[in-house]
């Protein structure tokens, strides 16, 4: 999320920013991840959107499409960069913030997971599922690896201070809190009862994993504001982050709480599905709540950013997915709870992620194409 001077000139040649077109591998960061996960939420949540718009679901499924393709071509440049630039692409595990990034990897493959889920089976049929679990317990790993191992290179590796701590912190933390909402959407397409009480209990071993962790970085981040103030400019959009893991913390426990009941049932455990299913309704309207307030904390924090502008990076995706996990917690909440309000105000927040997408999506492009965003602050002091 490091600033990039802004030196675009009229007729300037893509790319010219860099010196040589293999620059791009060198300077590819996971922060570009954070893009997947911004388009897949949005592909999302326009596919659940209550209003029947006419080909606004065939719009999303191609965006879900257009996603799994931005995935393997960043997977790819990700890979080569370690191949070819092994020591350079090493200094990231000694890097405050863009180690942090690393989380935004298995939380882009989540949206695409989910995607499966909701346009691959009526597309392709039940032929998906097996990809899905697959591709899942991929997911399930890679989260607990960020979950574990960047919090520990914290501990013992790198530089930090309570002054120069952000939402970022959040980041590896929160990959499998997405990768449970995930296995609460799946597991009740497995075809063995037993396998989906193995996923079902995973899932909620994975939100213990992130939740109490990832609030204890808020209560920390709000300290940390009140005594220090408002992080630099640049780091703007980090102000929205918090918002991630209270709204996929919601909507965790709804997903998971809504197949419950049958799920417990069919392994000899009726009592504890429909125990379970009540805590996820208290539980996602609770946390609901509590995202509601860090909305409007967040809108607060932004107009004052806005006051003296805030220059782009790829930090910017940090704007897009906590708002998608919020609007599909609040559309969920519409479904299962049968209240115009929800329905309501979910459709406003998608018509928000939209706006905003579109905003950074463009400014996206324009950076990549010429190159002012393939910066590595890791290797940024080095000679090139």
């Amino acid at each position: 999320m490091q600033t990039c001077p802004n030196i675009t000139k009229p007729g300037l040649r893509p790319l010219s920013h860099l010196q040589h077109p293999r620059e791009v591998i060198r300077q590819f960061t996971p922060n570009w991840f954070a893009a997947t996960m911004g388009t897949g939420v949005l592909a999302l949540a326009l596919a659940q959107l209550p209003v029947g718009v006419p080909g606004l679901r065939g719009f999303a499924e191609g965006l879900w499409l257009f996603n799994i393709l931005l995935f393997a071509v960043f997977c790819l440049l990700y890979t080569a960069r370690w191949i070819l630039f092994f020591q350079e692409a090493r200094r990231i595990f000694g890097h405050s913030t863009v180690s942090m990034f690393f989380g935004t990897i298995p939380m882009g493959l989540a949206t695409i997971i989910n995607g499966l889920l909701l346009f691959g089976l009526p597309r392709w049929g039940e032929g998906v599922v097996p990809v899905a679990e697959a591709l899942w317990w991929v997911d399930v790993a890679m989260s607990v690896a960020c979950g574990v191992l960047i919090p520990f290179l914290m501990f013992t590796r790198q530089e930090h201070r309570i002054d120069q701590m952000t939402a970022v912190w959040l980041l590896p933390v929160v990959a499998a809190e997405v990768a449970a909402a995930s296995g609460g959407l799946l597991a009740p397409h497995l075809a063995d009862a037993h396998s989906q009480l193995i996923m079902l209990v995973a899932s909620y071993v994975l939100w213990a994993f992130s939740l109490p962790v990832a609030f204890s970085i808020l209560t920390i981040l709000l300290l940390r504001m009140a005594l220090h103030k408002l992080p630099h400019e640049s780091m703007a959009a980090s102000s929205w982050l918090a918002l991630g893991p209270i709204g996929t913390g919601a909507l965790g426990m709804l997903l998971l709480g809504n197949d419950a009941p049958l799920i417990f049932a069919s392994n000899g455990l009726p009592g504890v599905g429909e125990i379970a299913a009540g805590l996820g309704l208290v539980a996602g309207v609770t946390l609901w709540g509590f995202g509601f307030w860090w909305m409007l904390m967040a809108l607060l924090i932004t107009a004052r950013y806005l006051r003296g502008g805030i220059p782009f990076n790829l930090g910017w995706w940090g704007f897009t997915f906590p708002l998608g996990v919020f609007a599909l917690t609040t559309l969920k909440l519409a479904d299962l709870l049968k209240l115009e309000f929800f329905s309501a105000f979910g459709s406003v927040l998608v018509t928000m992620l939209v706006v905003m997408w579109l905003i950074v999506g463009r400014r996206t492009l324009a950076g990549a194409w010429h190159g002012e965003l393939f910066v590595s602050p890791c290797i940024a002091g080095l000679a090139k």
